[in-house]
């Protein structure tokens, strides 16, 4: 008899994003000639940047020719990405890092859900509440947690970010194995300080515990005092690893191309308690079960490094940003507190009632599609997430109609 994982029926109803576009589409078809504005998921807009897509073109002219075409290539991705990758995002910070160390992939939420994989079904997970739903669902699937209650699995540690804390999460009461950390944060926005991420490293280096850190938004981090990489910081190498993505930053939300990076350094321990290098394992997982990112997609990837491929990347994020100033602005001017908007692409907003509420009266009376705050976890109740992923146009058309709709 052949029979299902049972930790699959653990899982809550549907993942956030399904039960979002299910809700629009049935307003859609109620209301037909009414047009959506979407500032819930954070998918981009704006074209890829024009030196992506002539190394695009290039990458797939070569493709066409027997003498330059390409089968499968290196499951961890060519090195004239990973050299540039290690070069410019790293070692220009400071951050000791080499190209052997980054795993190309097709992004960075396969890489945070997949990563759990080569760690034991048995440790403590410490994750953020609120948080992106991957970290948690993921873990449910593998048969970390105990059942669902009150808005919570048993079993996880939940390491609450709440406005008393400025939405960075204090240092967990029970000792933890693995620490799930997002800066700037998805959903709150918010960012750490290079001070406040040290600590959680040395909490990390103290209690043989591991700390999966994404930073899939360090782009848009505007203050050079903060830190981009927690590899910027001292002790890091040990007991991190890093979660990159060129999804926001260069436009490739349908192209797929991430990074994640662990060093050789990085450890963990059997259950004899023998530490053992995490580098060789996530190289055999990755090995086994993944064919690499197509050399086209690294191509446009890699063009992201070159001196025009800066400028045209820098000039998207400033878009963005743009974008987000104006949702914050407008909302703080209605009264409602938020975070967010200024080194991140999202604003989180206090509605002062339900999430789902909130949501629905936006979507009802402004046709305008937010993320609910409590998809996120028990602490995003009472608050709603905007993104500044549209176009110019469509955010100042929708904040037009949140201010008719609000005031």
């Amino acid at each position: 008899m052949i029979t299902i994982n049972e930790h699959y029926k653990k899982l809550q109803a549907s993942y956030l994003f399904s039960d979002i576009a299910r809700r629009v589409a049935t307003y859609q078809q109620n209301h037909p000639d009414q047009r959506i504005i979407k500032l819930g998921i954070g998918d981009v807009t704006k074209p890829l940047p024009p030196a992506c897509i002539q190394a695009f073109h290039q990458a797939v002219e070569e493709m066409g020719k027997e003498e330059t075409f390409r089968g499968y290539g290196p499951e961890q991705g060519y090195p004239f990405l990973r050299e540039a990758i290690a070069a410019q995002d790293f070692q220009a910070r400071g951050a000791d890092i080499a190209a052997d160390e980054i795993f190309i992939s097709d992004g960075a939420k396969c890489d945070t859900g997949n990563i759990q994989e080569i760690f034991g079904t048995d440790i403590v997970i410490a994750i953020p509440d609120p948080v992106y739903p991957v970290y948690l669902d993921t873990n449910v699937m593998a048969g970390r947690t105990g059942v669902y209650r009150d808005g919570r699995y048993d079993g996880i540690v939940y390491l609450e970010s709440r406005k008393d804390n400025q939405f960075i999460p204090d240092l967990p009461q029970t000792p933890v194995d693995l620490i799930y950390l997002c800066f700037p944060n998805n959903p709150t926005g918010s960012t750490i300080s290079r001070e406040a991420l040290q600590v959680w490293v040395d909490y990390a280096r103290q209690n043989k515990a591991l700390i999966l850190f994404d930073a899939a938004y360090e782009a848009f981090i505007r203050d050079p005092a903060l830190p981009k990489s927690i590899y910027e910081l001292p002790g890091a190498r040990e007991v991190a690893i890093e979660f990159r993505s060129f999804s926001k930053s260069g436009g490739f939300t349908g192209t797929r191309c991430a990074y994640t990076v662990v060093p050789k350094d990085c450890r963990a321990f059997d259950h004899q308690g023998n530490e053992q290098p995490v580098h060789p394992l996530w190289n055999r997982r990755h090995s086994t079960k993944f064919n690499g990112v197509s050399y086209p997609v690294q191509r446009a990837a890699a063009a992201l490094y070159t001196d025009e491929g800066k400028k045209q990347a820098a000039t998207l994020v400033d878009y963005y940003m743009g974008n987000a100033a104006l949702i914050r602005s407008e909302i703080t001017a209605l009264g409602y507190d938020c975070v967010g908007g200024d080194h991140s692409p999202y604003i989180w907003i206090d509605s002062r009632t339900d999430s789902w509420q909130f949501f629905d009266r936006l979507l009802e009376q402004a046709g305008v599609v937010c993320t609910p705050g409590s998809g996120f976890g028990r602490c995003g109740a009472g608050y709603i997430r905007l993104s500044a992923f549209n176009s110019r146009e469509n955010v100042e058309q929708a904040l037009q109609r949140i201010r008719e709709s609000l005031s």
